[in-house]
């Protein structure tokens, strides 16, 4: 899948919950309707990313992915600001 996005946010050698925690503050500077990329190298940003997106009213999770860079595995998210 490849999504079109606006910024991207390198988060991978962060453990949780720091690229959910960055990718919120992102989200926030961001003008609704754009859409933020997050690259995470922790397991756990799969499940988080899911639960941030239920609950929170400002923003939709378009995808998730997984990419294979240098060897390592890279959770791949598309968070778009709704609101």
């Amino acid at each position: 899948m490849s999504q079109p996005f606006d910024k991207v946010l390198d988060a991978r050698g962060m453990n949780c919950p720091m690229p959910l925690v960055n990718a919120r503050k992102e989200a926030g500077k961001m003008e609704p309707g754009q859409v933020l990329k997050v690259l995470a190298t922790d397991r756990g940003s799969v499940a988080d990313f899911q639960g941030w997106a239920k609950i929170a009213k400002n923003v939709e999770l378009l995808g998730q992915e997984e990419e294979s860079v240098d060897g390592a595995n890279v959770y791949v998210h598309y968070v778009k600001r709704i609101s």
